[in-house]
């Protein structure tokens, strides 16, 4: 089946209006969707149990640093597990990937308030199997954002500061990186 690509990442978006609370657990790696997927935690972030949530076919999930007097950055990772079959909407390819997330309905896709205005795109790019932004968005400030395939799923990450706009982005990227690293080792197979 395929998802148009506005669909899967308005889901996604909704599962990200859904989060809140707090209590970390320690596991490297959580179970969701009934095992279906495994999320991967780089080393030195935790898993939210609390403010982490699924739905029938989709699922987010929320990671912050496992102590906070720890080396490793000070964010805020979410990780969003889109349906089976999800990932055919990375199929349309990075020209249309900035299309749509330049457009009015893409930035309110991004938007933590749902509205365009609040978000613009800084950087759109594919690398490898991955399509990467960094952008601005109102609420949140800046921070990076990455789209993958995740076997059949479309895959979101997204690493944010604790505090809007306090993450240096090269540590956003860098944490973005692992972050990835983490999802692909726990699902290998």
């Amino acid at each position: 089946m395929s998802y148009p690509v506005f669909a899967v990442l308005a889901c996604v978006a909704l599962l990200a209006g859904c989060v809140g609370g707090s209590g970390f657990g320690s596991s490297r790696a959580a179970p969701v969707l009934d095992g279906a997927v495994q999320v991967g935690l780089p080393a030195g972030y935790c898993l939210d149990r609390a403010a982490s949530q699924e739905a029938e076919e989709a699922a987010i999930a929320i990671l912050g640093r496992c102590k906070a007097k720890s080396r490793v950055a000070p964010a805020i990772i979410t990780v969003s597990i889109g349906p089976s079959g999800s990932a055919s909407a990375l199929n349309a390819g990075e020209e249309a990937l900035v299309v749509f997330f330049t457009s009015d309905a893409g930035r309110a896709t991004l938007s933590r308030q749902g509205k365009p205005e609040d978000v613009t795109i800084i950087r759109a790019f594919s690398q490898d199997d991955m399509f990467y932004m960094r952008l601005h968005d109102g609420s949140a400030g800046e921070y990076w954002r990455a789209i993958a395939a995740l076997g059949s799923r479309l895959m979101t990450l997204s690493v944010t500061g604790v505090k809007a706009g306090s993450l240096d982005q090269d540590e956003g990227r860098k944490v973005l990186d692992q972050t990835l690293k983490a999802q692909r080792e726990a699902n290998k197979g």
